[in-house]
């Protein structure tokens, strides 16, 4: 049932239309002219209008420029008793929805009526689409206000409107994917696909096809053709994440993709024309591996058009209120809890704690606190004192050469300290895998946070290459 509001000086038609909605379930309201109409339009929520084209004083048009002028989008049918092309024109000009004539019959109004209602529910579910796409990106903001992430933002946003390739370089846990999102947000590739293509988190075999697709038979269990990650995001944004753990021969297809824009599916031989935007992430230091021959070169200037540096949560610990509010916020929400905000001595811990895990830690450290907690106001006593070891700072990490000289120490999040008996790296790595380790309890995506490489890097280094089932075994 809808209320409709009839705006016509005949109170003869009025009483019909009246009538013939009444039979159709729905409820009429009539005015006589449109001071009238607009003073019912102040006292509560219509539906739909029914307006006639001509009437003494104002007309159906100046009731539709009163709308327009107000922001109502209350639709409108014009009704007129001078049939003409001319009328039809200048109210669907005008903003009507739709044009009928009189003599009004029964059929023809409740078809009118059943399109114009069709169109209200079909704007108010766009609506209602708009704010949930509007709250999503809400969730997916980049917060803080440190000198450090302004210089990130400032660095992504020019980046946003150019075609030019993007490496998002950082820590695990700082955000990565938040940057490159924002960047496709912010261009003019927004309405377009953005895909996520996780390099490390793909068996060696399947990478391929899963950047440039493969056609029927192309190998084994290839039963029909797949489109890869470049076809379906032409016209968009493809986020190639951890682009450091690509195989080498894998580059330099890569390589060229982004030169030409053009590619072959796996089994193909037809060329295929895509436009996309490529913004890459690493955890590492990929002008460095690129120097030691890990990765190729000319790919890394390639996609370095624009580097930007996402700094680690340590950087910025000015954020980590502002952080931790709106973590304990959404954490409260979705666990129907009611959580108003934390306090100081909390807030003090949280900002002394150095973050290895970076803002995912923080975001999991809050969530933890909101579920276990019963306080309105998280309280330090609320968070995971395991994770700050009381708010002490963390030891250092001691090096010893054979003589038992100490050459130098650095900040470190291990505790108790690391002891290496000689300056080779390679000891030196072996010693930091082991201490990883046993401080997690041997859970490799802990150890692996904690040393700031990969899962599959930490896997590699412990085992070498791994064959592609144990690989989705571990995974």
């Amino acid at each position: 049932m809808a209320t409709i509001l009839c705006v016509d000086d005949d109170e003869s038609i009025s009483l019909l239309l009246a009538e013939t909605l009444k039979q159709a379930g729905h409820e009429p309201l009539n005015a006589a002219n449109v001071p009238e109409a607009l003073a019912l339009l102040a006292r509560g929520s219509i539906d739909l209008i029914i307006s006639d084209y001509r009437m003494p004083g104002n007309t159906g048009l100046d009731l539709l420029a009163h709308l327009e002028r107000e922001g109502i989008d209350t639709p409108v049918i014009m009704m007129t008793g001078y049939a003409s092309i001319e009328h039809a024109v200048a109210s669907i000009k005008a903003g009507a929805v739709d044009y009928i004539t009189k003599p009004v019959r029964a059929a023809q109004l409740e078809l009118a009526v059943d399109q114009a209602l069709e169109l209200v529910r079909l704007r108010r579910e766009n609506a209602a689409l708009k704010r949930e796409i509007m709250e999503a990106r809400s969730e997916r903001q980049i917060i803080g206000e440190s000198q450090a992430i302004r210089r990130a933002l400032q660095s992504a946003a020019s980046a946003a409107p150019t075609r030019a390739t993007v490496l998002l370089q950082g820590e695990s846990g700082t955000g990565k994917e938040l940057f490159a999102r924002a960047i496709h947000e912010l261009s003019d590739r927004r309405e377009k696909p953005f895909i996520k293509l996780n390099c490390a988190a793909l068996p060696e075999g399947l990478v391929e096809s899963a950047l440039f697709g493969h056609e029927r038979g192309a190998f084994t269990g290839a039963l029909k053709r797949v489109e890869g990650a470049f076809e379906r995001a032409h016209g968009g944004t493809l986020l190639l994440d951890e682009i450091s753990e690509m195989r080498l021969d894998l580059q330099a297809k890569l390589l060229r993709v982004l030169q030409e824009q053009e590619f072959e599916r796996v089994g193909g031989t037809s060329p295929i024309r895509v436009d996309v935007r490529v913004v890459a992430t690493t955890n590492r230091d990929l002008a460095a591996e690129a120097a030691a021959g890990r990765f190729r070169q000319d790919l890394f200037f390639r996609l370095s058009v624009i580097p930007v540096r996402i700094p680690p949560l340590r950087e910025r610990l000015d954020d980590i209120p502002v952080l931790a509010h709106r973590f304990a916020l959404r954490a409260a929400a979705d666990a129907s809890k009611d959580v108003a905000g934390i306090s100081a001595e909390a807030l003090a811990l949280l900002q002394r704690h150095e973050w290895p895990g970076n803002v995912r830690e923080l975001q999991h450290v809050i969530e933890r606190a909101v579920i276990l907690s019963s306080d309105p106001i998280l309280q330090a006593r609320s968070l995971d004192q395991d994770t700050f070891k009381s708010g002490r700072p963390a030891a250092p990490v001691a090096l010893v050469s054979t003589n038992g000289a100490t050459h130098g120490s650095a900040s470190g999040t291990l505790p108790d300290g690391v002891v290496l008996t000689s300056l080779s790296l390679d000891d030196a790595e072996e010693v930091l895998i082991a201490k990883a380790l046993e401080v997690t309890g041997q859970n490799r995506t802990r150890a692996a946070g904690l040393l700031g490489i990969s899962v599959r890097t930490l896997r590699y280094k412990l085992n070498g290459p791994p064959a592609a089932a144990s690989e989705a075994a571990d995974d």
